[in-house]
């Protein structure tokens, strides 16, 4: 069987994020919903319906549509295999999957999560976190916790993947679980309330603050304040200063003592980058820091505004506040733009250190998006 997921006219909701994939590739909670979808329907051939310019990388095909906006459940799943292909899943006027036409429905008893803005991955992770946390988890035993570490709440909502290393940390289970991925290490004082996830890999720094809901993606070395932000993979805050509200992008990088306001000095609602209609616009968010896209970079002490949107590809440094909305391939603060040969041997230089390198479709993906602007 196959499985197609849509993005359902959102791209652009998501982007900076989603400039450099489908919406069904983003990550919240622990997952992404194409790594939801392979776990729930492990036999099933997935597919994107997307951006022309990003099919070279995630192609699609034919088979049952499913909305990428809603966060996959084994009941969503249990649905999907048992429609016939002329019907749809539904809840209310939400379209799941299947048939978009409304007149062949099957009705979901419960609301899915859905996203339709990039602030609703923070705003609605810990929700999505808990989900994956049950489907990861359940069924299965953790790796024994050190005795060296301190447990606020329920033990049983904390699990450790094989070759995780957690030592001399306080651990509040108290608002969520609390999850480590396979060979994960979160070092000696760091301080964590749930819920929170850390996946393969990734890395805790020492003495580390973090107030979930807060996921690190693959590969990620996280350390200072952290209070509800999202690393999507092989991203770097790995000194001190404070983030909140926020999600990044994969290969970033955050200069030490890099800060994010997260709430407007008025404590009113925020504007915000909008790339539907190109302009900051009024948003209903009280609390919201940092949307940076991939391949971008910070230098140290760097400050940014509540509310601020930074591209793909963009280096950010100076010595005032950034502007509000930093477009991609920016160099600077003065308007200046990053040459695209060496954009990419940047990119390159930060991802050869994990052995890897852009592909051929990668860099498809990027020149489409300097040429665009």
């Amino acid at each position: 069987m196959k499985l197609v997921l849509h993005d359902n006219e959102k791209h652009l909701d998501f982007a900076p994020l989603s400039l450099t994939r489908p919406v069904g590739d983003l990550r919240m909670g622990i997952l992404t919903n194409l790594e939801r979808w392979k776990l729930l329907l492990p036999d099933w051939e997935i597919g994107f319906a997307t951006e022309e310019y990003l099919q070279v990388k995630y192609p699609k095909n034919k088979g049952f549509q499913v909305n990428a906006c809603v966060i996959a459940t084994k009941e969503i799943a249990d649905a999907l295999q048992s429609i016939h292909p002329t019907e749809g899943v539904w809840y209310k006027d939400i379209w799941i999957a299947g048939m978009q036409d409304e007149a062949a429905r099957v009705e979901l008893d419960e609301a899915p999560l859905l996203i339709e803005k990039r602030w609703d991955l923070y705003q609605k992770n810990g929700a999505a976190l808990k989900i994956d946390f049950e489907l990861l988890t359940s069924g299965r035993t953790s790796r024994q916790l050190s005795s060296t570490n301190t447990i606020i709440g329920d033990s049983n909502k904390i699990f450790l993947e094989e070759g995780a290393k957690v030592e001399g940390c306080t651990l509040n289970t108290s608002e969520g679980p609390i999850y480590v991925g396979k060979d994960a290490e979160m070092m000696e004082g760091c301080l964590v309330r749930g819920p929170f996830a850390m996946n393969e890999k990734s890395a805790l720094k020492m003495g580390a603050k973090v107030y979930g809901p807060t996921t690190l993606g693959p590969h990620c070395k996280v350390g200072g304040e952290v209070n509800n932000v999202i690393f999507q993979a092989y991203s770097n805050k790995g000194h001190d200063g404070f983030l909140g509200n926020s999600v990044i992008g994969e290969w970033c990088n955050l200069g030490a003592d890099t800060n994010c306001s997260n709430l407007k000095n008025n404590y009113g609602q925020v504007k915000a980058y909008n790339y539907q209609t190109k302009s900051i616009e009024q948003t209903n968010v009280q609390f919201m820091g940092l949307i940076m896209g991939d391949h971008s970079k910070c230098g140290i002490n760097t400050m940014f505004n509540t509310a601020t949107v930074v591209g793909v590809s963009a280096n950010v440094f100076g010595a005032e506040f950034p502007p509000k909305y930093v477009p991609s391939f920016a160099w600077g603060m003065e308007g200046g733009e990053y040459d695209f040969v060496k954009a990419l041997e940047s990119a390159n230089n930060m991802m050869v250190r994990r052995g890897l390198k852009l592909s051929s479709d990668e860099i498809a993906i990027l020149q489409h998006l300097a040429e665009v602007g």
